[in-house]
C-alpha cells in the first residue's frame, strides 16, 4: 500500500507539472469567448445561468477557461478518458444544448436565479442521467440561495451530507481529507453534499466552502500550494469518472 501511494503521488505530481506548461504556452490569456471543442468522447459543459447579480452576474465564468483546460489536461494524462485540453464548452442552461453534455460544471451557484425554462432543463437533465458539480460558493446565504433554486426543480429531494468514504471521492484518486484545502478558501469547514437521482446515484455534487476551480487555475503560478491543489485535481477527476460510470 505504501509503495502504491508513493507511485500514485509521483504520477499526480508529474501530471500537474505537465499541466503547468499550459501557462508557458499562452493559456493565461483570459477570454470569455465560446470554445469549439474537438470531437472527443468527453466534453465538459460550463453552464451559463440566470443570476441575481450578487456577484456581478459573472460568477458562472470564474476561472474560465484556465481551470477547464487544466482539469482536462490532468484527465488526459492520468486516465483513459478520451479527452483533450480543449474539451469544454459554455452552455446555456435554458437551451436544448444542455442535454448534449452529460457532465456540467457550475461556478458560484449561490448567485443562481433561474428562469422557469432553466428550472425545467435542470430537472430533465438530472432525470436523463446528467451529473452536475457545483463549486465556488461559501457562507449560509449562498448555500440557502443555491438550495432554493435546486428545490424548484426537485421539491421532492434534498441535499445529503457526504462522507469522505463515498465512491465519488475514492473512485480513481482517493481523497483523504477535504480540509487540506480549507485554509486556502473562504468560509468554514469544507462540506460536500449530494442530491441523488431516482436510480440512487449522486446527480449533483455541491462543495460548500470550497473552490476547486481556484486550485485548478492558479496552483502553478505559486498562488496555491501543491498538496491542496493535488486534492482538488483528485476530486475533480473522481467526479468526472463517477459521472461516466454511473
Amino acid at each position: 500500500m505504501k509503495k502504491y501511494s508513493i507511485i500514485l503521488s509521483f504520477v499526480l505530481v508529474t501530471a500537474l507539472s505537465g499541466t503547468s506548461l499550459l501557462h508557458a504556452q499562452g493559456f493565461r490569456m483570459r477570454s470569455m469567448s465560446q470554445n469549439q471543442p474537438p470531437a472527443t468522447e468527453f466534453i465538459a459543459a460550463r453552464w451559463h445561468f440566470g443570476t441575481n447579480g450578487n456577484i456581478g452576474h459573472m460568477g458562472w465564468s470564474h476561472n474560465y477557461p484556465q481551470s477547464d483546460q487544466h482539469l482536462n489536461d490532468f484527465l488526459e494524462r492520468t486516465t483513459r478518458v478520451d479527452i483533450d485540453v480543449m474539451s469544454y464548452r459554455i452552455v446555456e442552461l435554458g437551451s436544448d444544448e444542455v442535454f448534449d453534455y452529460p457532465f456540467a460544471y457550475v461556478s458560484e451557484p449561490g448567485e443562481m436565479e433561474l428562469s422557469e425554462q432553466e428550472v425545467e432543463n435542470l430537472r430533465e437533465f438530472i432525470l436523463r442521467g446528467g451529473f452536475v458539480i457545483m463549486d465556488d460558493f461559501d457562507g449560509s446565504w449562498q448555500w440557502a440561495q443555491m438550495v432554493s433554486q435546486v428545490r424548484r426543480a426537485f421539491p421532492e429531494s434534498q441535499f445529503v451530507p457526504l462522507g469522505i468514504d463515498e465512491p465519488v471521492f475514492q473512485l480513481l484518486n482517493p481523497i483523504v481529507d477535504f480540509q487540506d484545502m480549507a485554509n486556502y478558501v473562504p468560509g468554514g469547514a469544507i462540506t460536500y453534499y449530494g442530491l441523488y437521482n431516482p436510480q440512487g446515484d449522486i446527480a449533483i455534487l455541491a462543495g460548500h466552502n470550497n473552490d476547486l476551480a481556484n486550485f485548478w487555475d492558479w496552483y502553478s503560478n505559486g498562488s496555491m500550494p501543491l498538496l491542496p491543489s493535488t486534492d482538488a485535481f483528485r476530486l475533480g477527476s473522481n467526479a468526472v469518472v463517477y459521472s461516466l460510470t454511473h
